[in-house]
């Protein structure tokens, strides 16, 4: 519209700028006026409809690195459903909680604790926990976080410890080498009939008469 209306004013004075009889040109200056109102007013309306861009915002690091506190002390207990771990610390808020329950681990996160965060988990449980169903219930002076179990039970730890199988020492030691060891604390505190007892079977022994040292005083 406003192209329009500029196209018109231009005609108009092209026409006022020629005409000679008063009436014509009083006539057109009516109307070039006329058409600058109008032509004004929509300047001004177009200019109100469009959107002032917005700053854009800094952008800000959406995770923080945030300095915890390990919280390595703590007591617990359980039932055969579930494990219960207290912890004792104050000034926690609930809103303020970061949890994350996985089948044989959790970690939950206190922030902003009297300035400070903490952090208690266990990288690797003993049972298996169910983690939808577990929870922290903050206390006036500590938290206290449960873990349901998956089956019902009791451990007798909290971690899971790696037992790895150690190998069999007797098999890779000389079979020889545990009955000679017993001899020489036997021959050490035993009396004089004991030693020369163990004296006559370890050279029997050494000379191929008997197989097994021990043969002469079982």
């Amino acid at each position: 519209m406003a192209e329009e209306l500029a196209l018109d004013l231009e005609e108009l004075r092209h026409l006022q700028s020629i005409a000679k009889r008063p009436r014509i040109v009083s006539f057109i200056s009516s109307e070039i006026n006329n058409l600058e109102k109008l032509s004004k007013e929509a300047v001004s309306a177009s200019t109100s409809q469009t959107p002032t861009p917005l700053p854009t915002p800094a952008k800000v690091p959406s995770t923080l690195a945030l300095n915890y506190v390990t919280l390595g002390s703590f007591s617990w207990d359980q039932d055969s459903d579930k494990i219960k771990i207290y912890v004792s610390l104050e000034g926690v808020e609930q809103e303020k909680l970061e949890t994350e329950f996985k089948p044989m681990s959790f970690d939950v996160k206190f922030h902003d604790v009297q300035g400070k965060n903490y952090r208690c988990a266990v990288p690797k449980l003993n049972k298996e926990i169910v983690p939808e169903k577990c929870k922290v219930v903050v206390k006036p002076t500590r938290a206290i976080i449960t873990l349901f179990k998956a089956s019902k039970g009791n451990s007798l730890d909290l971690h899971y410890k790696d037992d790895k199988l150690k190998p069999n020492m007797d098999k890779e030691r000389d079979p020889m080498a545990g009955i000679m060891d017993l001899m020489k604390n036997m021959y050490e505190e035993g009396d004089e009939e004991m030693k020369r007892t163990i004296a006559k079977a370890w050279t029997d022994a050494r000379s191929g008469k008997t197989a097994d040292p021990l043969k002469g005083y079982r």
